[in-house]
């Protein structure tokens, strides 16, 4: 039997108590995930990629079928050079449903061998973003609430 690898890509700058719950959610659907941090050509990082990697491996520390790996280019070309078939992706809105449903679409029509798996975020989550997070740190405020527990990010 073929490992099922998944890869869930995002910037996570920084990773969220969202993109955590995704991961956790998922644990069971697969044998191994890959947190891939992408370089977004229309995003400028707030936080080093050494940061946020560090910050995720610490999430994950327990976990050890979470993997970290940073990539630039295409998403499914990372699946194919690290043999993943699935691309994991959490969904707030119906916006972001369309949004996701379109990359999904476009990767599976480059590589028929690639299925995207949507997870709905937990309605709690629904409104936590990478870019509110960021503002919130930014502007010296609190997030500790919409971080992963035990991660202190300033």
């Amino acid at each position: 039997m073929d490992k099922k690898t998944a890869i869930f890509p995002g910037s996570f700058d920084p990773i969220t108590i969202g993109h955590e719950s995704i991961v956790r959610r998922a644990l069971p659907l697969f044998d191994e995930i890959i947190i891939a941090i992408g370089k977004n050509t229309n995003k400028t990082d707030y936080f080093t990629l050494e940061q946020r990697m560090e910050w995720i491996k610490t999430v994950f520390e327990k976990e050890p079928k979470v993997k970290v790996q940073s990539y630039s280019g295409l998403t499914v070309d990372f699946c194919k050079k690290t043999g993943a078939n699935y691309i994991l992706r959490g969904v707030r809105t119906s916006s972001d449903f369309e949004y996701e449903r379109a990359i999904g679409q476009m990767n599976r029509a480059m590589n028929t061998n690639i299925e995207t798996v949507f997870l709905l975020t937990q309605p709690e989550h629904s409104y936590i973003t990478s870019t509110i997070v960021r503002d919130v740190i930014r502007h010296g405020g609190d997030a500790s609430v919409f971080l992963p527990e035990n991660l202190i990010i300033k």
